[in-house]
C-alpha cells in the first residue's frame, strides 16, 4: 500500500471558456446575452466546463490515495515553489504542458487530456482513467519519458527565461521593434515586427505558422516546395526566425533565419525606448523587458523537461 504522505502531486488547472466568461461579465447569464447575440451557441462553453470538471474531480479522486495534493492554477505557476521530488499533472490543452515545463527541474510532468472528443492531446498521452496508474508508475520509477530540450535567454542585468516551445521578442503593441542581432559573427541592424526563436519541442507552433505562409509565398513564385527535416525534441538546437523585417537605409533584412546549436548563441541587443518585451511560451505576463541598451543572449539550455508517456 503506497503511504501518500510520503509523495506530493501539484495539480496544475486552468479557468474553461465559462469560467473567463463569467468573469468577464460578472454572471452566467449576462455572459450568456452576450454570446447569444452575437450568434454562437453557449452551450458548446457549458458542454466543454462541464466535462472540464469532471475531468478535474476524476483525477483528485484516483490520485488523492496515493499522494497529498496541491492544486495551482495556471497563472500562479511561474511564482509557485516545486518539490525536487513533486509529481506535476498538467490537466488542460497541450499549451498548459509547455506552460508548466520551463519552471520545472527535476520533476516529472504528467499530462492528462479532459476531454479526448474535443482536444487531439499530442502532449498529453493520458486520459483521466490512466492518471492513478501514470501516478503510480512515477512513484516506483517504472515510468517512460521523453527529455524535452528548451531554449534559455539572459538579459545583461541577470534575468533568466526559458521556453518550451518559443520566445518572442519584440514589442508589446504592433509598432515595429528596432534591435541589433549579433549571430556567428554578423551584426545587423533590424526594423521588424519581432523575433521568433522555437525549440525543437516548438517547431509546430509558432514556428509552423511563419513557415506556412513562407512556403505558400514561395509556391507562389514558383520556387517549389520548402521542407523542413523533422525535429527532434531531445535535440539542443534552437530555430530563430525574423518576423516581416524591413530593409530601409538604417536596416536591413539579411540574417532572418538560422539556427543556433548547443555552444552556439543569438543575441539582441535593443534600440527601442518603451514597450520592448521578450517572454516564453505566449506568457506575456512573465517577461524580460527588452528596452534601449538591454542585451539579451539565447542558448539552448541546459535544462531539459521530462514528459511522462505510456
Amino acid at each position: 500500500m503506497t503511504d501518500r504522505g510520503m509523495h506530493k502531486v501539484v495539480l496544475i488547472k486552468r479557468r474553461t471558456r465559462y469560467e473567463e466568461l463569467k468573469k468577464r461579465y460578472n454572471t452566467v447569464e449576462q455572459a450568456r446575452f452576450y454570446i447569444e447575440h452575437l450568434g454562437a451557441d453557449f452551450s458548446d462553453y457549458e458542454a466543454e466546463h462541464a466535462a472540464y470538471q469532471n475531468a478535474l474531480e476524476t483525477v483528485r479522486a484516483a490520485v488523492r490515495p496515493l499522494a497529498r495534493v496541491q492544486e495551482i492554477e495556471r497563472e500562479y505557476v511561474p511564482n509557485m515553489i516545486f518539490g525536487e521530488n513533486d509529481i506535476v499533472i498538467a490537466l488542460g490543452q497541450d499549451g498548459l504542458v509547455a506552460n508548466a515545463m520551463k519552471y520545472l527541474t527535476t520533476q516529472a510532468l504528467i499530462g492528462v487530456n479532459p476531454d479526448p472528443a474535443r482536444f487531439d492531446g499530442v502532449l498529453l498521452p493520458f486520459e483521466t482513467h490512466d492518471a492513478a496508474l501514470a501516478v503510480q508508475n512515477v512513484i516506483k520509477g517504472t515510468f517512460s519519458a521523453k527529455e524535452i530540450a528548451m531554449g534559455k535567454a539572459q538579459s545583461t542585468d541577470g534575468q533568466v527565461l526559458y521556453a518550451v516551445n518559443d520566445f518572442f521578442a519584440g514589442v508589446k503593441n504592433h509598432t515595429s521593434a528596432r534591435y541589433s542581432l549579433h549571430y556567428r559573427g554578423e551584426i545587423e541592424a533590424q526594423s521588424s515586427s519581432g523575433v521568433i526563436v522555437s525549440t525543437p519541442f516548438g517547431m509546430t507552433g509558432w514556428h509552423k505558422s511563419v513557415m506556412a505562409q513562407f512556403s505558400a509565398m514561395a509556391r507562389s513564385f514558383g520556387l517549389g516546395e520548402v521542407r523542413e527535416k523533422k525535429a527532434d525534441w531531445g535535440e539542443k538546437k534552437l530555430t530563430f526566425q525574423v518576423r516581416e523585417p524591413y530593409p530601409s537605409r538604417y536596416t536591413k533584412a539579411t540574417l532572418v533565419y538560422g539556427e543556433v546549436a548547443s555552444g552556439e548563441t543569438l543575441r539582441l541587443t535593443s534600440s527601442m525606448s518603451e514597450n520592448g518585451v521578450l517572454f516564453s511560451d505566449g506568457i506575456e505576463q512573465d517577461a524580460i523587458e527588452f528596452n534601449a541598451g538591454a542585451t539579451i543572449t539565447i542558448t539552448p539550455a541546459d535544462r531539459t523537461g521530462i514528459l511522462v508517456t505510456r
